[in-house]
């Protein structure tokens, strides 16, 4: 069985959690393969909203199997918070929910080190979660880090120790102002962490090698979005792991040939978090009527969503390296009752009109070249059909198809899961 991916295309926060939960139905299997819980998927359904950082979105449905991959990395005290709260909901995922043992461990001095990082750049910060998400993959990729599996071992607080203390000098080292009680952050975590090993500790390569045997089906679920791509992204303003399409074969070990389709979401408009270029972002009304009324708040950060016009230039490069073979547009129904749209189909960039994703999108080198299309103002969230749907929102999605040379086969008008549409 080929393993299905699902992907998001711009700069996060597209709607990723909403859609694994609709599709989860379709699959035995949703493995999580990256990032931490800088991540937040946000799910609506039966009236009630829930919001998950690590825990895979398929985790409300029985009969499912949640693997939180290797190439995530955990925070016990914020994964045992997801779990308190599950418990609540009476959702047994102590029989559905697998966690790695090659998933690294996040750490509170992790944390403080993030937080010191950001403080030392002063005006020059990239607009961290501060979660310690990019000094855990530092020290993966420095050797150095502690994963699930080593919390089996006897001497793995000893190992604790020696990193925690190194963490502690390199703190020093930034000379800010970062108060803390290491102490207080350590219990919190070392109560956590006997949460964790409560849970199913699996060699999730080989179970999902398996799994692919015996013909069970899966979908891995990524964080963030392309944009944000270590490699890929506008770097240095990204996070630290491989959001795109390879993330999945690195973060799970599933092998290049075994992927199936791959799910690409991006919103009917542009967001971004924190710090970096954006070509296409707003700051008159038209882009403060997109964030009132999509909510564009951060689900793990609450800070408030830079919003723009939809940018194809970033779409079509997020879709080249990903090789997206199918496309959903989230949040349609929130560009109800705009007289007018633009859609970003090229940049003027150094004097020359491109099509392609350059280096530099810094704002002094790029100005977005704009295509007009009529808008419409009808009510979305209550349709449940395609021919539904106003003339103008039908030629704005062909308008799309043609420019991305994809198929958008699934349109969300609304945050419940039932305000899907499938074309």
């Amino acid at each position: 069985m080929a393993v299905d991916l699902l992907l998001g295309l711009q700069w996060g926060d597209e709607g990723k959690g909403k859609i694994v939960d609709v599709l989860t139905s379709k699959y035995n299997i949703i493995a999580r393969f990256q990032g931490g819980p800088n991540a937040g998927h946000t799910l609506v359904f039966n009236g009630k909203k829930h919001v998950l950082h690590t825990i895979p979105s398929g985790i409300f449905h029985e009969d499912k199997i949640n693997l939180v991959g290797n190439g995530v990395v955990i925070d016990p005290v914020i994964f045992k918070k997801e779990l308190d709260k599950l418990a609540e909901q009476n959702v047994d995922y102590k029989t559905s929910l697998y966690i790695s043992r090659k998933a690294h461990i996040i750490l509170p001095t992790h944390r403080l080190l993030d937080a010191a990082s950001e403080a030392s750049k002063g005006k020059a910060k990239i607009g961290s979660t501060l979660k310690g998400i990019g000094p855990t993959y530092m020290d993966k990729t420095g050797r150095n880090g502690i994963r699930v599996g080593d919390i089996e071992l006897s001497d793995w607080k000893e190992k604790y120790r020696v990193l925690a203390d190194k963490h502690e000098a390199m703190i020093a080292f930034y000379n800010v102002d970062i108060q803390y009680d290491l102490k207080e952050l350590e219990t919190d975590f070392f109560e956590a962490i006997e949460t964790l090993q409560s849970l199913k500790f699996i060699d999730s390569e080989e179970y999902l090698h398996q799994a692919q045997k015996d013909g069970k089906s899966i979908l891995a679920e990524g964080a963030q979005g392309s944009l944000l791509d270590i490699d890929f992204g506008t770097y240095p303003f990204v996070t630290s792991s491989n959001t795109t399409a390879a993330g999945a074969c690195t973060g799970l070990g599933i092998a290049p040939n075994k992927i199936g389709e791959v799910f690409g979401i991006f919103k009917a408009y542009t967001t971004r978090v924190g710090s970096g270029p954006f070509p296409t972002e707003l700051f008159d009304e038209d882009g403060a009527t997109m964030g009132r009324v999509g909510n564009e708040f951060g689900a793990t950060t609450g800070r408030a969503r830079r919003c723009g016009w939809l940018d194809l230039v970033a779409l079509k490069y997020a879709c080249q390296v990903n090789g997206v073979t199918q496309l959903i547009m989230m949040k349609g129904d929130v560009l109800s009752g705009f007289k007018t749209l633009k859609v970003c189909t090229a940049y003027k960039y150094k004097g020359e009109t491109i099509h392609h994703f350059p280096f530099n999108i810094d704002e002094e080198n790029v100005t977005p070249i704009y295509t007009e299309m009529k808008g419409w103002n009808a009510d979305l969230t209550e349709m449940t059909e395609a021919s539904q749907m106003p003339q103008a929102l039908l030629e704005y999605i062909q308008f799309l198809e043609k420019e991305l040379e994809l198929p958008i086969t699934i349109v969300s008008v609304g945050p419940d899961r039932k305000q899907t549409i499938v074309r």
